[in-house]
């Protein structure tokens, strides 16, 4: 039977985490046409209480909704994969303790510290892509018409090595930053949302927006000014601190930079920052830490029946609205626009074909195919994305095989790491502290 035609089995891998409310939040929304039979909640033995808390809260939240979605958990995802329509991996490789170590790392060697940009992130895809290739070989024996949806950070990393070494599990990569922009952007308009197309052009949190169409004509030359207006605001997802860009430079670019690309041209004023926070408040792991004790209070609630605000300030919004749009589309074959993250092929040929990129990708029952972009790439940007993408690779060959010099040469080549000594200091740190999650490397 057509997968279009029945209800689906939905897994997340990570299911005790904070987001998964929101996501159960859009499965309620979306259960017309996207009808989930059963969604499989999966996390580790030190992810046990947080795994039942939220189940019993998405328990409460289907039967409120009156949705008959069967919520069941596991400990165990060879369990919860037999017949899964699609597997949505949001897990986190030693926990917001392990995040907390890699900003520490990147701030006591003068480098940025952020968990998905520079040191803070490559120590995350270290841990990270041995675990989703696990993930991996299960698909292929116990799940082999599944659908990988990659939710885990460094996204477009991590799918690119499901890419190159999962064994051919289809897998996507989504991210909420292009749909962030999309409603600022109407918002910024006084438009309706659906009236905005936007051409994404980049990888994974190094993307900017070339084009923006409003009702068919591109407005974006018009719009850089206003953009950039210190008056406005909600453009920036909530764990990434408010700021305005300098309207010269979007000039100068031609593009709206996502709001990552901050850590990239301001990377002075953001160390500087992240150097008063962590004296007043910590780390941005360590506030997450804390926000994520209050929205845990709130899920053990029994009165608590749908998704608090306060997971606003988690930085996840639009999470649902991504991933349930994709797996929509792909069950009804809607045929309609997504920015994702792919393979290549030849649509940025300026980067290798197998390297995975976040660009617009029409949607249907085979999957995102990527389209062709409409404006011709400046040195500006291709000059960071191959760099950055150069980056990503040996990283990846590092997370696979353990190789030290692959790893202390993606560190090198970081633009957020000054100089190949630094970045020998900072693999070191990262080697040494993280060793029990890195076993490739003993």
């Amino acid at each position: 039977m057509d997968k279009g035609d029945r209800a689906w089995k939905l897994v997340v891998i990570g299911g005790g985490s904070s987001y998964t409310p929101e996501l159960v939040d859009g499965l309620v929304r979306y259960h017309e046409s996207l009808p989930v039979r059963e969604l499989w909640l999966v996390d580790i033995e030190a992810g046990r209480e947080k795994l039942e808390i939220v189940a019993d809260l998405a328990r409460r939240m289907v039967t409120k909704a009156g949705v008959p979605m069967d919520i069941r958990t596991t400990l165990d995802r060879r369990e919860a994969l037999p017949g899964a329509d699609a597997v949505i991996t949001q897990l986190r490789v030693g926990l917001l303790e392990a995040r907390a170590k890699d900003e520490r790392i990147a701030l006591r060697h003068g480098c940025i510290g952020q968990e998905t940009t520079g040191a803070g992130g490559f120590a995350k895809a270290l841990r990270t892509v041995p675990v989703i290739l696990e993930i991996c070989r299960d698909m292929r024996e116990l799940a082999p018409d599944a659908w990988l949806v990659n939710f885990t950070n460094p996204a477009g990393l991590v799918t690119e090595a499901v890419l190159r070494y999962g064994g051919g599990v289809p897998c996507v990569g989504v991210c909420n930053l292009p749909i962030t922009t999309r409603m600022f952007i109407a918002r910024l308009l006084n438009v309706d949302p659906d009236a905005v197309e936007i051409e994404v052009v980049g990888i994974n949190h190094l993307h900017w927006v070339t084009r923006v169409w409003v009702e068919g004509q591109d407005i974006l030359p018009d719009l850089l000014s206003r953009y950039a207006d210190p008056q406005q605001r909600g453009g920036i997802p909530a764990n990434i601190p408010e700021f305005h860009w300098d309207p010269d430079l979007l000039r100068s670019l031609r593009a709206i930079p996502c709001s990552y690309l901050r850590y990239y041209y301001a990377a002075d004023e953001v160390l500087e920052e992240q150097r008063r926070a962590l004296s007043a408040e910590g780390t941005r792991a360590e506030v997450v830490m804390r926000v994520e004790k209050e929205l845990f209070e709130l899920y053990r609630r029994p009165d608590l029946r749908e998704k608090p605000p306060q997971l606003s300030a988690r930085g996840g919004a639009y999470y649902s609205e991504v991933a349930l749009q994709l797996l929509e589309a792909m069950r009804n074959h809607r045929l309609n626009i997504q920015t994702l993250n792919v393979r290549n092929g030849g649509i940025l040929p300026f980067l290798p074909a197998d390297a995975c990129i976040e660009v617009n990708c029409v949607v249907g029952r085979m999957g995102p195919r990527p389209i062709p972009v409409t404006t011709e790439v400046s040195p500006a940007i291709r000059g960071l994305l191959q760099t950055v993408k150069a980056y990503e690779e040996l990283t990846i060959e590092a997370a696979v095989h353990g190789d030290w010099q692959s790893a202390w040469m993606a560190l090198t080549l970081h633009p957020l790491v000054p100089s190949a000594a630094v970045a020998k200091r900072l693999l070191d740190d990262i080697l040494r502290e993280h060793a029990p999650y890195l076993p490739q490397f003993r």
